[in-house]
């Protein structure tokens, strides 16, 4: 599929008349990105976006500029703020809010809701405490009070733990895994136990929780915890799984229309070509019937064209408006909550403390303090 045949799709794609279409799951870059990601948002027609915001403490990084994103053009961006962890990575060397006291910063500062990778292994690598430790305990429960929702990436897809079938891509990221590293089933362990202590949780597990594979659990686990949602984000393995039975697939998507996000993992730094072509095959499989291929113009982490085919599920129009739309809003807001500067400044001021306190930086040359001192002078309406 060429650029032009791309924006072709795009073009039919509108045509369907389904409404405005909110992403859940979409990453930002640095600052400087931010004109890429306004790119990709028109390019994908993509009306609205949730920020996965992904906190790196030791650099001041990953949530200021969704902050600043959302102050700039308040009604196109939800913020997702990860936490930061430095207190506990550091021994206690380093002092930072707690988990309550972090989730009520993020409140007040207008995010919508959290984003955790507690639960991808290489997470669990870098910070080896179960999310089923007492260390997140008042988290959990803090969080079920105030109805937040939160996408949470947990595990990874399966051929990760199989040196024989792991992707290129993910091999050069080092996600592969071996007996030595936490397994799949215990983390869908711990978070059972979770949801059996938190039962009013609102979580949206990205990436179809990678139960692709298998939809009758899929099934059962959506049955049994009747607040959590999965999201699309590619992990490409999802379409090619369920496309060995699109009838089956088909059916699931209708029965669980209301359990269902839309998200793409799409980042700033995409190119038009690579945005449309990760945007577009996910609602090419859900609103056709086609069979094809990720186009050769994806970015890598989609993996090469001859990987595998994709069988469209064309679903009734009613289950698309709720998987593109409506089942995100109803767990964030219809519209993208006002920023509060304030909070927002003095947020990014702590993750730049803290990042100079870490040692690997000083706190005026990272990106949170630069977006402090943007929203000092007024860096909104964009």
């Amino acid at each position: 599929m060429t650029a032009e045949s791309l924006s072709s799709w795009f073009e039919r794609l509108r045509a369907l008349d389904l409404g405005p279409i909110v992403d859940g799951h979409v990453h930002m870059g640095g600052v400087a990105e931010e004109d890429g990601l306004l790119e990709v948002q028109r390019v994908t027609g993509i009306a609205r976006m949730a920020l996965v915001s992904i906190q790196d403490p030791s650099k001041g990084s990953g949530l200021a500029q969704s902050l600043y994103m959302k102050a700039r053009h308040p009604d196109r961006f939800y913020v997702f703020p990860g936490l930061n962890h430095a207190a506990k990575t550091s021994g206690g060397r380093v002092r930072t809010p707690d988990l309550v006291e972090q989730v009520d910063a993020f409140v007040r500062c207008g995010c919508e809701g959290l984003k955790m990778l507690e639960g991808k292994p290489t997470s669990r690598q870098q910070l080896d405490v179960p999310v089923t430790d007492g260390y997140y305990d008042a988290y959990w429960a803090h969080v079920e009070e105030l109805g937040l929702p939160i996408v949470w990436h947990v595990n990874d897809p399966e051929e990760f733990w199989d040196p024989q079938r792991i992707p290129r891509w993910a091999a050069e990221r080092n996600w592969g895994y071996g007996p030595e590293d936490v397994q799949k089933e215990t983390l869908y362990a711990e978070v059972d136990e979770v949801l059996r202590r938190f039962p009013r949780l609102k979580v949206i597990f990205a990436h179809f929780y990678f139960l692709s594979a298998d939809l009758p659990r899929a099934a059962r686990f959506l049955d049994a915890h009747p607040t959590v949602c999965f999201d699309l984000a590619p992990g490409i393995e999802m379409l090619y799984n369920i496309s060995r039975d699109p009838d089956e697939g088909r059916a699931f998507f209708v029965q669980y229309a209301d359990r269902i996000v839309f998200g793409t993992d799409l980042f700033s730094s995409l190119s038009n070509a690579e945005a449309q072509a990760r945007a577009g095959i996910v609602l090419r499989w859900l609103a056709t019937g086609e069979t094809f291929r990720v186009p050769p113009e994806a970015d890598f982490l989609l993996g090469p064209p001859e990987d595998g085919v994709i069988h469209g599920l064309q679903l009734p129009p009613d289950a698309l408006r709720r998987i593109l739309r409506a089942n995100f809003e109803r767990l964030a807001g219809p519209v993208p909550r006002k920023l509060n500067p304030g909070q927002a400044i003095a947020i990014c001021e702590r993750i730049a403390v803290t990042a100079e306190a870490l040692g690997e930086t000083t706190r005026d040359r990272t990106e949170a303090a630069m977006v402090a001192e943007r929203l000092k002078v007024g860096a909104t309406g964009g």
